[in-house]
C-alpha cells in the first residue's frame, strides 16, 4: 500500500539496494528514503475532513452515544484502515448504516457493552478476513442490500424528525410514528427553524447555477449547512441544545460484555454482517469510480477485498476499544475523496488526523453547533438512502418483493430480522424462477414440430416436458429448442428416452441449442440471441465455451506456431462467423429472407447510429432482416444540406429512405463512450491538418457550440446527470443531428404532411440501458423492461 510504505526519490533503484553503477567507486551513496504526501492527497484529505465532522458528530447524536465517539470512529476510521487497508480510496468512519444497530445496542445493553461488541466484531472481521471470504459477501442480492439500507434510512428519518421538531425520539419506528402527532403539536419553533434552514442550505448549495456555483461546490454542502444554522442561532440568541463535548478523563471505554450470552452472540452477528458488507460493496463501488483514472497505478484501481476486510476488523477493534462507534466504509466519504483527486490512501490517513486535530483544537467552536442541525443533517442522508434509483433497477429485474420485504423488516423487526426475511424471500424467488418453465410445440408449414423449452429444465418441468413430446405424432420429424442454462439429470434423461424411443419409430429429431452440454452444466443455448457472434474473440456472452475453444486455439498455436499466424489474421474469425451462421441463423431466417427477396424490402424506419462495433443496432432494437434502414458514420452525424464537403452518402440515404422507401420514422442513436465526440472535446477538428477523419468531424462543431449556448437548454438524462463532458455532448449531439434532419428538403415536406416523425435515442454501452428523448423538453428517459416482462409473464 502505498498509504503506509515510504517512496524514493530515485526511480533508478526500488530495490532499497545499489545498482550495478552504484557499487562502483565513483557512485554517490544511495538516496535516503523518504516519506512523501502527494498535493492531490492533502487536498483530498481537507475535503473529506470537513463532510466527516459534521456527519460523525450527527450520527453519535442519533445512536444516542456520546458525542465524542463519533469523533473516535472517525479518527481511528481514517487511519487505520486507510494505512493497511485493500481499497486505498475508500473512506472509513461511523456509517449511517450502522445506526440502527448501534443505537438498540446502547438502549438494549449501555455503551460499555456496545463498544464490546464493536471489538468483537471487529474480531469476527479479521476472523473471516483470514478465511478470504470476502467476495462471498458480494453474492448477497443487491435487493436485500438496498432494501437493508432503505429500512435503516427510514428508520433513521422517523428517529431524528422528533428532534428536527425539538423532542426525543422513541425506541422504535412504530413508536416513533404513532406519537408524531403529538410531537407535531408541540413543535418547538427555534429547533424547526434552525432545521429547516439546514435543510434547504442543503438541498440549494449543490443546485446554484454557472461559474458561482462550481467554485461554492467545492465547499461540502454539509459543512455550509451546519456553519450557517450555527451562526444562525448565535446572532439571534436562539436557547437551543448544543453539542456538549465532555473531557477526555471522563470518556467511556470498552467494558467487559453484559448480557445474555444469545443476545450478545446475535449483536455481534449483526455489526460484522452490516459493517462487513457496507465495507464490501462501498470498496467495489470505488473500484468502479476508479476504473478509467488514468492518473492512478493499476493497484490503486482495485481493491483487495479480503485485506478491506481485515482493515476494517482492525479498525473495529481499536475504536471500540477508545469507546468509539463501529467503523465502516462510508460511500458519502469515499465519493468524495475519489473525486477531490485522491490518489493513495494517505488522504484517509490525514483526514484522520484532521479529525485529531479538531476534537483538542476546535471544541469551543464545536459547542456552538445545534442537536437540530446535526439531526436534519443525519435525517437528510437517511432520507438518501432510500434510493429510487435502487428502486427502479430492483423493480427492472422484477425483485421489488425481495426489497420491499427485506425494507419492512428492517423497520418493523430489525436488521438482522430484516435480512433474514429479505434472503428468505429472495431464495423463494429464485427457487421459483428455477421451476418456471416455458414449454411451447408449433408445427410449421413443412410439417416439423417445433418444441421450445425456455427457462431452467429440472425436474420440476419434466411432467410437461413429457406431456408435450408425447403430442408430436409417430414418424413425424421435431426440432427441440432448448434455450436455457441449465438441464439436471432427470429432464436430460426423459429427453433422451423420448428421443431414442421417437428415432425409433422413424421419426427424426434434432436438438438444438445443447452444443453437446453435460448433465447440469450450462447450456451453449443459454445465449442463443448472440450465437452468430460467439466465435469472434472478443465476445464474452457464452463464456464457458468461450474459454473453451480459446484453449482449444492456444493448443493448436502450440501444436503448430507457424500456422498460428496466419489464421489469426481475421480470416479465421470471418470464416468462423460464416460457418456459425449457415449452421445456427440461416435455416431460421432462410423462409423470411426468400419472401424478402421476392417482394422488396419495406423498412418502417431510417436507423442513422455511430460506427462504434459495439452497437449491434437489431440487438438493441429487437429488428429483424427489413425492419430497419441502417446508415453509420462516425460520430452518428448529419451534415447540413449544402455543407457536406463532397460526401453526400447521409443525405443520399436519407433522401432514399423518405422518398423511395417511405419510411415512417427517422431515429438518431448516440451512445456513450463515442471516440467522435471525445475527439470534438480534445481537438476541435479547425486546429491543425486537415485529415479526412478531421474534415468529417467538422459536421459536430453545432454540436459543440451548442454546449457553450446559455440560450438553448442542454440536454441530459432523467435521473441523473451526465457523467462526464464527454456523455454531456453525446446527447447534445443527438439533439443537434435531429435539427440538422429537419433542414433537408425531403424531411421537412414528410414532417409538414404528417407522414414522418424524428426520434433520439442514446444508448448506455457499459449498462446496456437505452434511452428515448422526449419530444418537448431535450430529457432522455430510461426505457424500462418492465412492460416486456409482464407481457411473458402472462403469455407463461
Amino acid at each position: 500500500m502505498s498509504a503506509c510504505v515510504p517512496t524514493r526519490t530515485s526511480d533508478s533503484d526500488r530495490t532499497g539496494e545499489p545498482t550495478g553503477a552504484a557499487r562502483t567507486a565513483h557512485s554517490p551513496p544511495p538516496t535516503p528514503r523518504r516519506f512523501r504526501i502527494a498535493g492531490a492527497d492533502l487536498s483530498a484529505s481537507v475535503a473529506v475532513f470537513l463532510i466527516a465532522l459534521p456527519l460523525s458528530l450527527g450520527i453519535a447524536l442519533a445512536t444516542g452515544a456520546p458525542l465524542e465517539s463519533g469523533l473516535v470512529a472517525a479518527a481511528v476510521g481514517g487511519i487505520v484502515a486507510g494505512c493497511v487497508g485493500g481499497a486505498p480510496l475508500q473512506v472509513s468512519g461511523p456509517a449511517a448504516g450502522l445506526t440502527v444497530v448501534t443505537a438498540e445496542l446502547i438502549q438494549r445493553y449501555g455503551w460499555r457493552t456496545t463498544c464490546a461488541v464493536t471489538v468483537l466484531a471487529g474480531i469476527a472481521q479479521l476472523g473471516l478476513g483470514c478465511l478470504r471470504v470476502a467476495r462471498t459477501a458480494l453474492a448477497v442480492s443487491p435487493a436485500v442490500v438496498h432494501g437493508m439500507l432503505a429500512g435503516i434510512g427510514v428508520t433513521i428519518a422517523v428517529a431524528q424528525l422528533h428532534i428536527v421538531l425539538g423532542g426525543s425520539p422513541d425506541s422504535s419506528v412504530l413508536a416513533n410514528v404513532a406519537s408524531l402527532p403529538r410531537q407535531l403539536a408541540d413543535a418547538q419553533p427555534a429547533a424547526l427553524g434552525v432545521s429547516a434552514l439546514t435543510l434547504t442550505v442543503l438541498l440549494a448549495w449543490p443546485r446554484i447555477p454557472g461559474r458561482i456555483g462550481r467554485l461554492a461546490r467545492k465547499v461540502p454542502a454539509a459543512l455550509i449547512a451546519v456553519t450557517a444554522a450555527s451562526v444562525t442561532a448565535a446572532l439571534l440568541g436562539l436557547s437551543l441544545p448544543a453539542v456538549d463535548l465532555p473531557s477526555w478523563s471522563s470518556h467511556a471505554l470498552a467494558g467487559l460484555p453484559d448480557g445474555p450470552v444469545l443476545g450478545i452472540v446475535a449483536a455481534v452477528l449483526t455489526t460484522t454482517l452490516v459493517c462487513s458488507v457496507q465495507s464490501l460493496l462501498g470498496a467495489v463501488a470505488v473500484d468502479k469510480m476508479t476504473a478509467k483514472r488514468s492518473d492512478l497505478p493499476p493497484a490503486m484501481r482495485r481493491s483487495n477485498l479480503d485485506r478491506e476486510l481485515l482493515a476494517q476488523g482492525a479498525s473495529n477493534i481499536v475504536s471500540g476499544s477508545l469507546g468509539g462507534l463501529p467503523v465502516a466504509g462510508v460511500a458519502v466519504r469515499s465519493t468524495a475523496n475519489v473525486n477531490a483527486g485522491a490518489v493513495s490512501g494517505n488522504s484517509s490517513m490525514l483526514h484522520g488526523v484532521w479529525v485529531v486535530a479538531a476534537t483538542l483544537l476546535l471544541v469551543p467552536v464545536l459547542e456552538l453547533i445545534p442537536l437540530a442541525a446535526l439531526a436534519a443533517l443525519v435525517m437528510a442522508v437517511g432520507i438518501q438512502m432510500v434510493s429510487l434509483n435502487h428502486i427502479r433497477t430492483v423493480t427492472r429485474h422484477r425483485e421489488v418483493l425481495v426489497y420491499a420485504v427485506t425494507t419492512l423488516g428492517v423497520v418493523v423487526f430489525g436488521v438482522l430480522e430484516g435480512v433474514g426475511l429479505g434472503v428468505a424471500v429472495a431464495v423463494g424467488v429464485a427457487l421459483h424462477r428455477l421451476a418456471r418453465t416455458r414449454i411451447t410445440h408449433e408445427v410449421d408449414s413443412r410439417g416439423v414440430h417445433h418444441m421450445r423449452v425456455r427457462g431452467q429444465l429440472t425436474f420440476l418441468a419434466v411432467p410437461r416436458l413429457s406431456r408435450t413430446l408425447h403430442q408430436v405424432p409417430h414418424g413425424a420429424d421435431c426440432v427441440v429448442e432448448l434455450d436455457g442454462s441449465f438441464m439436471d439429470h432427470a429432464a436430460y434423461e426423459a429427453l433422451q428416452d423420448w428421443q431414442k424411443s421417437h428415432t425409433t419409430q422413424g421419426g427424426k429429431v434434432e436438438v438444438a441449442g445443447r452444443g453437446g452440454a453435460r448433465i447440469a452444466e450450462p447450456a451453449r443455448a443459454s445465449h442463443t440471441c448472440c450465437r452468430p457472434w460467439t466465435p469472434w474473440r472478443n465476445h464474452h456472452c457464452d463464456r464457458p465455451s468461450h474459454d473453451h475453444d480459446r484453449d482449444r486455439d492456444r493448443d493448436r498455436d502450440r501444436a503448430a506456431p507457424e500456422a498460428a499466424e496466419p489464421r489469426r489474421a481475421g480470416g479465421h474469425q470471418l470464416a468462423s462467423g460464416i460457418s456459425a451462421f449457415q449452421r445456427n441463423t440461416a435455416p431460421l431466417v432462410r423462409e423470411e429472407l426468400a419472401r424478402l427477396a421476392r417482394e422488396g424490402q419495406k423498412p418502417t424506419q431510417l436507423f442513422l447510429t455511430c460506427a462504434d462495433s459495439r452497437l449491434v443496432t437489431s440487438m438493441i432494437t429487437s429488428s429483424g432482416p427489413g425492419d430497419l434502414f441502417v446508415v453509420r458514420n462516425v460520430g452518428n452525424l448529419v451534415p447540413l444540406p449544402g455543407a457536406e464537403s463532397g460526401d453526400d452518402s447521409v443525405a443520399a440515404a436519407i433522401e432514399y429512405a423518405v422518398d423511395v422507401l417511405k419510411v415512417q420514422s427517422i431515429t438518431v442513436c448516440g451512445h456513450s463512450g463515442c471516440g467522435a465526440m471525445q475527439a470534438l472535446l480534445s481537438t476541435p477538428p479547425n486546429a491543425g491538418a486537415q485529415t479526412p477523419l478531421k474534415r468529417w468531424l467538422r459536421h459536430g462543431m453545432p454540436s459543440l457550440e451548442r454546449l457553450s449556448d446559455a440560450g438553448l437548454p442542454w440536454a441530459r438524462l432523467a435521473g441523473r446527470a451526465p457523467a462526464d463532458a464527454a456523455e454531456q455532448l453525446c446527447l447534445t449531439n443527438v439533439v443537434q443531428q435531429l435539427e440538422h434532419l429537419r433542414e433537408h428538403e425531403c424531411v421537412a415536406r414528410a414532417l409538414e404532411r404528417g407522414a414522418l416523425e424524428l426520434h433520439g435515442m442514446y444508448f448506455h454501452v457499459g449498462e446496456a440501458q437505452a434511452y428515448l428523448l422526449a419530444e418537448a423538453d431535450p430529457v432522455f428517459g430510461q426505457v424500462a423492461a418492465t412492460a416486456l416482462d409482464e407481457s411473458s409473464a402472462t403469455r407463461a
